[in-house]
């Protein structure tokens, strides 16, 4: 409880600076003309702002600075200065649309520099498969996030979920660093979704978005477990961050098939899927919420239980995703065929 205790004034900061920072955001926002238009992947009927991300972006790295301790300065400032190269690149992307090409270039120069602080996946012990490996998972799980950005609350909710099973997971393990930047993520994320639950007076936009993808990248690298084996602890991010690795799978595969590009926006997300079948709004937020702490709560067993029992679990559980990406791709085929 002591090692839980420690982590709460972070998250009380975060989440402060965000509840403040973002009705601010909002009015600037507006003044700029930064706004959301109705569009082929978001479900919103009319003009919203679009910058609380800049309240995201600013709540985490209040609380990461006025508590980082020096042992880690190296990867808080590489985290820092990727978070604010992306934030920045985010609202450039909100104001004036700017290509993939682009957004995907500065999304890798990111992930390279907390690559070579640190933030490395060791799955192959070789680096010329491993910093691939992590280049590619950073700017995947970035994607990932703001691709479900596409409903009312449900990128903010999903990574202050995701977040907090990462925060509890680290502290089981005695990862102070996953730990600190879990809290200031949750804190965040959780300020901000006061107002962007819905019904949303504001949006995240790419700020936002982008730092919360990164950061939820890098806690999935930097999380280790001292007693599990290799052969378990690699599915343990994939159940944390199941929705969204779950909603980028589909959206890719679904437009290859359809001969259109993998990065033309669309209705073709895992919260339209659900929505096609008839539920509202909040009916999808709190199923895939629901999804979600599933998941993580699965993450959590697998980390706990004896290794042949947590391969059996989290193999059981890779196949319900699976057969879960099935039906989905069913769905759409029942239900949407005309969008």
């Amino acid at each position: 409880m002591d090692a839980t205790l420690q982590f709460i004034p972070i998250m009380i900061v975060g989440f402060a600076a965000s509840l403040g920072l973002t009705p601010l955001t909002r009015q600037i926002a507006m003044r700029l003309g930064v706004t959301a238009a109705p569009n082929k992947r978001n479900i919103h009927a009319s003009h919203m702002p679009l910058m609380g991300g800049a309240a995201i972006y600013v709540a985490f790295v209040v609380s990461i600075l006025l508590f980082s301790p020096p042992a880690y300065l190296v990867e808080l400032g590489a985290i820092v200065a990727g978070s604010t190269l992306l934030a920045w690149i985010g609202y450039l992307d909100d104001r004036k649309d700017l290509s993939p090409r682009i957004r995907l270039l500065v999304m890798t120069i990111a992930a390279i520099v907390v690559t070579f602080a640190g933030v490395q996946i060791r799955l192959f012990g070789t680096p010329l498969i491993d910093i691939p490996l992590t280049l590619f998972w950073i700017v995947a799980i970035i994607n990932a996030v703001n691709w479900i950005d596409n409903m009312d609350g449900l990128a903010a909710g999903t990574s202050a979920i995701t977040s907090g099973f990462f925060l509890f997971i680290a502290v089981t393990q005695g990862q102070i660093l996953v730990s600190m930047l879990a809290a200031a993520i949750f804190g965040s994320a959780i300020g901000f979704l006061t107002y962007n639950f819905n019904p949303s007076s504001t949006f995240m936009g790419d700020m936002g978005a982008y730092t919360l993808g990164f950061v939820l990248a890098i806690l999935a690298i930097k999380l280790q477990f001292a007693v599990q084996p290799l052969s378990v602890t690699w599915m343990i991010p994939i159940f944390v961050l199941a929705l969204p690795v779950l909603d980028i799978n589909l959206a890719i595969l679904t437009r290859i098939a359809e001969g259109r590009s993998p990065m033309q926006a669309g209705k073709d997300h895992v919260s339209h899927r659900v929505m096609s079948i008839g539920f509202s709004q909040r009916q999808t937020l709190f199923i895939l919420y629901g999804f979600s702490i599933l998941f993580g709560l699965i993450a959590v067993v697998v980390s706990q239980v004896t290794p042949q029992l947590a391969l059996t679990i989290g193999l059981f559980s890779l196949g319900v995703m699976g057969f879960m990406f099935i039906l989905l791709v069913f769905i759409r085929r029942k239900y949407q065929q005309n969008m």
